[in-house]
């Protein structure tokens, strides 16, 4: 495992278990512009580390949370700026930021409270292949 502290550019960190999130991953993965976004479950070691690096409060983790350039982005910022990582049309989702925080932060919220609910959740993480076993801190 790549040791937190040295790990360049972006991290994803998302909920492992719930279907939602691994969905997005996958559609992240699909549509991404080029391979530098690296993912970590907010329950691996990597996902827990980072979060006491950057003194998240694992309590309030109810977001998918986005690490770029020691910069914290969560809720619906991390939605836009992971956007930024996409081909186009899916690189339009950085204009999220148009709408007001606390709308757009409101129906991320909605969706966030709902999701095993809604998309169901697995029993454990997601393991990646082994072609993209790189890109993902354990």
């Amino acid at each position: 495992m790549e040791n937190v502290d040295d790990v360049k550019g972006a991290v994803l960190l998302f909920d492992g278990v719930c279907n939602l999130c691994n969905g997005s991953v996958q559609f992240i993965l699909k549509h991404e512009k080029n391979s530098e976004l690296k993912f970590s479950a907010i329950q691996s070691q990597a996902g827990q580390e980072l979060l006491a690096k950057y003194n998240i409060d694992p309590a309030q983790t109810n977001s998918v949370i986005l690490i770029k350039e020691d910069k914290i982005y969560k809720e619906s910022d991390a939605v836009a700026a992971t956007s930024l990582f996409l081909k186009f049309p899916y690189s339009l989702g950085q204009y999220l930021k148009v709408v007001p925080p606390q709308i757009r932060n409101a129906f991320y919220k909605g969706v966030a409270n709902n999701r095993y609910r809604w998309f169901g959740q697995k029993e454990s993480c997601m393991l990646p292949t082994p072609n993209l076993r790189n890109r993902f801190l354990q």
